[in-house]
């Protein structure tokens, strides 16, 4: 499959590291972030996948919401963090969506780097 995630992009998760493929399902395109490791003791699980679609228009479009896989709980809770309990079809598998929604993106300016923090972010703070 061609590239479609930006130079920059691409550029910024492998100086950090991070495994990721890039992946469609029809008309949807996204990065899957592998096996990502979470905040340590905040959730059942240590490490999941990621998915970040990738709007028609990116980078100048923000991607809104992210997904994980395997689902997880919150340990202290044993629950869904809120609003990250509906499962979202991707590739033939039930993601867990995580309702975050992103109104301060900045055309020509921000890109996988701030959809990563929010998601970093979004991951401390999960209540």
């Amino acid at each position: 499959m061609m590239s479609f995630v930006p130079l920059n992009d691409r550029q910024y998760l492998e100086n950090r590291g991070l495994r990721f493929e890039e992946t469609a399902d029809g008309s949807q395109k996204g990065i899957i972030l592998q096996g990502f490791q979470l905040p340590l003791s905040r959730f059942d699980t240590e490490c999941v996948d990621i998915l970040i679609l990738l709007p028609s228009g990116y980078p100048d479009a923000p991607p809104d919401m992210f997904y994980l896989l395997p689902w997880v709980k919150l340990v202290q809770s044993a629950k869904y963090p809120f609003a990250a309990d509906q499962p979202y079809l991707f590739n033939g598998q039930n993601w867990q969506r995580w309702s975050r929604h992103n109104n301060e993106w900045r055309p020509g300016v921000d890109g996988i780097w701030t959809m990563l923090k929010r998601i970093e972010n979004a991951l401390e703070v999960a209540p």
